[in-house]
């Protein structure tokens, strides 16, 4: 005789931890005696499938490695003094701009919310099956740095191209340096037929060619970046003084 302790070992056996706990509480809820074998069978499939899911978001939450992990779209503040309109922010939460490889620009001034904004529209990426990573720009040029150095180059720049999104935060701070304008440019070149890039900047995007300094590169860069792009600009207080002060 086929008892519920051979089924749940079964589960076991197969790693199906999802199955095995709707399979333990549909014994214990008289509730589903009344329903079909085939809609019982489609309950147990479906608590499998909805907890591998969760089980792959959050993998792909830590290997987003986002500065702010909570950040969220229905956090967002559409206070009149920042102008953000709130009917574009839900235009890209679908996402659809990774498929069609498009970039966001988030340009203001700092404290903005420019990086939160971000993060948020990554977390909803995320929550629909897109890998994402962020990034300081500092930090990722740094990385590639090391990578030179090391000879893993060419092994970090394909790690780098498996994510469908990519937020570089805090880009325009600081000089580039040697190679730098080059390493970035591989990075966003990289970017124009394999997934998206979420850039957030104090300076206006106007003062960017001038910014990374070498013509070439610059207009090739900008090219690149601007084409497939939704700017968005984060005007008003700072969002850090009106949440110490609320």
């Amino acid at each position: 005789m086929i008892t519920l302790s051979t089924l749940i070992d079964q589960t076991s056996q197969l790693s199906l931890s999802g199955f095995k706990q709707s399979l333990e509480f549909q014994s214990e809820d008289t509730k589903y005696q009344s329903l079909s074998f085939e809609e019982r069978l489609y309950h147990l499939f479906e608590a499998e499938i909805n907890q591998r899911q969760d089980k792959r978001i959050k993998r792909m939450l830590t290997m987003a490695k986002l500065k702010d992990s909570s950040a969220s779209l229905e956090q967002i503040q559409y206070l009149p003094k920042r102008k953000l309109d709130k009917s574009v922010v839900l235009s890209l939460a679908n996402c659809e701009f990774i498929n069609k490889f498009q970039n966001i620009l988030l340009t203001g001034a700092t404290g903005t919310g420019k990086s939160f904004l971000a993060q948020a529209i990554a977390r909803r990426a995320i929550s629909l099956g897109y890998s994402a990573k962020y990034y300081r720009v500092t930090a990722l040029l740094e990385e590639i740095k090391m990578a030179r150095l090391d000879g893993s180059y060419t092994k970090t720049l394909a790690r780098i191209s498996k994510f469908k999104l990519l937020l570089l935060d805090d880009f325009g701070v600081t000089p580039l340096k040697g190679d730098e304008i080059n390493d970035l440019f591989e990075i966003i070149e990289e970017r124009t037929l394999n997934g998206s890039i979420i850039i957030t900047a104090q300076l206006p995007i106007q003062e960017w060619h001038a910014y990374l300094g070498n013509e070439t590169i610059a207009d090739a860069m900008m090219d690149r970046l601007i084409h497939t792009a939704h700017k968005v600009e984060l005007k008003g207080p700072s969002m850090r003084e009106l949440l110490a002060n609320a």
